[in-house]
């Protein structure tokens, strides 16, 4: 490929577009205005281009909008289908509901997989010829280091599919065979479910719902990721928010826009950390302060003042289940008396897929096999049971299994949970003595769907494996 240059020293420039190109690249000198000039023309043709299709916005082929607007270094015609390519895997993966798009390069093929539901399947392959290419189009459009492919890279996508607004993180990570590009896809038009349909059984939505209408005090949802904890909290402060009530949030990043909330998204490379946002956010008269985690120490003592100088606080907790948030907030240093005097509850939550109403099968289980989940012969008498077929059908997309369901458990801090903590914080016997006061587990809530019919019993106990 020929290329002008004004400066034909510059060895560096010349060895980043071979990188970038994949082909021997032949240098011309040319005077530096005469480049700009170029590259001027280029760019008048693009936006006269783009004022012309205007008319086409609404054309389903016109698709990511985003993508389109993103400097695009791939201009040669023998480029194109690459830019098909991504933006069809794109375009598939939000049709499809999916949370992520992975693309893995291994020793002779590229593997595209989807996580639609919380599981990972596989799409379909890319040849490994256009492995760079591909890599280069998705660095390009995340706004990522295209010459950098040494180590790991973080990225952003603004699009808009099908009348849908998303943003899409790009995570690249360089393995033995090639990059690695991962895809988080947040539908920001998919709007805050009002927490009454969330799903909780009414015992939990009562409780829950009394611990976020507090004056003051900690309210942690908790759970792995994935496990619907950000859609919780964000329906939890739309249920909450109203004229009279100040609202502030600190996110990494901000994935659902509320209406009315102050949002502040983490920027670590500027400073601004969990620790920090919070520190300046109480200086703004809230009401409501949601962390988006409570990650480190630090945001766990400035967690623990806020609440104890009359703010609600809501934030997250990586924890299987709500006793052991107890014992990691020792681990963070939070000391007994602290989290006694400001823990007002913590509700634990898991997504649990479910078996598909088209193609589903009744099914019997012995007595061990219910007992696994706490269930008895008797318990099931009248009911019907439920498997999932094993290649699915069309609906489900042979999976056996479409959509999810939220399972829940709910520890509020009574007397009798505050004098175990001081005691001891061992989750372990914490638990034991929430049970016996009535806790409904995530067990307990797993078992309930599939009585209703709504799961099979191995994902009722794959997902409430915390319950032994």
């Amino acid at each position: 490929m020929t290329v002008a240059v004004n400066d034909p020293l510059n060895v560096s420039a010349v060895d980043d577009l071979r990188l970038i190109l994949g082909s021997a690249i032949f240098r011309v000198v040319c005077p530096k205005v005469t480049i700009e000039a170029a590259i001027n023309s280029v760019f008048e043709r693009q936006d006269m281009s783009r004022e012309t299709t205007q008319g086409l916005a609404n054309d389903d082929t016109d698709d990511l909008a985003g993508l389109e607007e993103a400097t695009d270094l791939l201009h040669d015609t023998e480029d194109a289908p690459v830019r098909r390519e991504v933006s069809t895997i794109i375009r598939r993966a939000i049709s499809e509901k999916a949370s992520d798009i992975h693309i893995e390069p291994f020793e002779d093929r590229v593997s595209v997989r989807f996580r639609v539901d919380g599981s990972l399947r596989e799409v379909r392959t890319i040849p490994k010829k256009y492995q760079a290419n591909v890599t280069t189009r998705i660095k390009i459009l995340g706004k990522l280091n295209i010459a950098e492919s040494r180590i790991p890279q973080d990225g952003r996508i603004s699009l808009r599919v099908g009348g849908r607004d998303c943003d899409v993180r790009v995570s690249a990570l360089p393995t033995k065979f090639g990059e690695r590009i991962v895809m988080r896809i947040l539908d920001k038009s998919s709007g805050v479910r009002e927490l009454a349909t969330m799903g909780m059984p009414e015992r939990i939505f009562k409780g829950f719902e009394s611990l976020i209408h507090s004056k003051h005090g900690i309210v942690l949802v908790t759970g792995p990721t994935g496990s619907g904890k950000t859609s919780t909290l964000a329906s939890s402060l739309m249920h909450i928010n109203k004229p009279d009530v100040n609202i502030i949030t600190v996110e990494d990043p901000v994935e659902v826009a509320l209406p009315g909330v102050g949002q502040v998204e983490v920027n670590e490379k500027a400073g601004l950390t969990f620790a920090a946002g919070l520190r300046s956010i109480l200086r703004q008269d809230p009401d409501v302060v949601l962390i988006g985690e409570i990650r480190d120490s630090e945001t766990a003592q400035i967690a623990v003042q806020a609440a104890m100088t009359g703010h609600l606080v809501l934030s997250t907790l990586h924890t299987n289940d709500t006793a052991s948030s107890v014992t990691r907030l020792a681990d963070l240093g939070v000391e007994p008396f602290q989290i006694t005097t400001t823990v007002l509850g913590v509700l634990a939550v898991r997504l649990m897929k479910r078996v598909c109403l088209t193609c589903r099968e009744l099914t019997t289980h012995t007595p061990e096999e219910l007992s696994l989940l706490g269930l008895t012969p008797e318990r099931v008498v009248g009911k019907k049971l439920y498997k999932a077929r094993p290649n699915g059908c069309s609906a489900c997309k042979n999976l056996g299994y479409s959509g999810r369901a939220g399972i829940y458990e709910l520890l509020v801090f009574d007397d009798a949970i505050r004098q175990q903590i001081v005691k001891s914080v061992d989750g372990a016997a914490l638990r034991k003595i929430a049970m016996t006061r009535g806790m409904t587990t995530l067990r307990d809530s797993a078992a309930e769907r599939f009585l209703n019919g709504e799961t099979t019993l191995d994902e009722a106990l794959h997902k409430t494996q915390v319950d032994e």
